[in-house]
């Protein structure tokens, strides 16, 4: 079995970043980001990426890291509300946007993963959403075609990996990570806490080991909060 272990993000990167490649970002909010992954495109300078991700992260950290930088052409994403350079550069027409319903957003990575190039929802038949796609009628309703996404590189985080490149991921980390790693043509994870092969219990691997190409440990992470919320005294 090749050696899927990488030192760090830079070297486990290597060979794989290019400009205009279209990468898929695990987590949700901040929560299950690539941290070092996602540190290190920023440090290789490639530009004009597709990022397909469920956020853009927020200002200074997380994808807002490679909006600083000016390195991102595209955003496929659900929501972006906590980015305030995000705007500035989409009303600007810096950055192209691809706004897809939650659900849809996940499907299509899902979709692209299993190998479905598109797929039909009732999910914003009738909205913008639906602009310039095809409708078709279904039992009496109708439902606007979805095409599968398929990215380049996937980069995700999980809890627990082991050096066959099984992962498991740990609650809200589950959100987008684990159908991301199936999504693309070469899938570099990171993660909490590094295991030898076989030490995982198979019946709570996530994402099994042969969608995973390369895999570091990458603590350990800041694991930022997005929006500190505490009661009043």
């Amino acid at each position: 079995m090749a050696n899927k272990v990488y030192k760090d993000a830079k070297s486990a990167l290597d060979g794989l970043l290019r400009d205009g490649i279209t990468v898929l970002a695990g987590g949700f909010g901040l929560c299950g980001i690539p941290e070092k992954l996602i540190a290190a495109i920023r440090e290789s300078g490639i530009k004009g990426l597709t990022c397909v991700s469920n956020n853009a992260g927020v200002d200074g950290f997380g994808l807002g890291l490679l909006l600083e930088t000016k390195q991102v052409a595209k955003m496929i994403s659900s929501y972006v509300g906590e980015n305030k350079l995000f705007a500035q550069q989409y009303l600007s027409g810096e950055l192209q946007l691809e706004f897809n319903p939650q659900g849809t957003l996940a499907e299509r990575i899902r979709a692209g993963g299993a190998g479905i190039p598109a797929f039909f929802t009732r999910t914003g038949v009738g909205t913008l959403v639906s602009e310039g796609k095809e409708i078709r009628e279904f039992d009496g309703d109708r439902y606007v075609m979805e095409r599968g996404i398929v990215g380049d590189l996937a980069i995700v985080k999980a809890w627990k990996g082991d050096t066959a490149g099984n992962l498991i991921y740990r609650k809200t980390a589950r959100n987008f990570n684990p159908m991301m790693a199936t999504a693309a043509k070469v899938t570099v994870a990171e993660v909490e806490q590094l295991v030898p092969a076989g030490t995982l219990d198979p019946d709570h691997i996530h994402t099994p080991g042969i969608f995973v190409k390369r895999i570091i440990d990458g603590s350990p992470h800041e694991k930022r909060i997005e929006q500190r919320t505490i009661r009043k005294s």
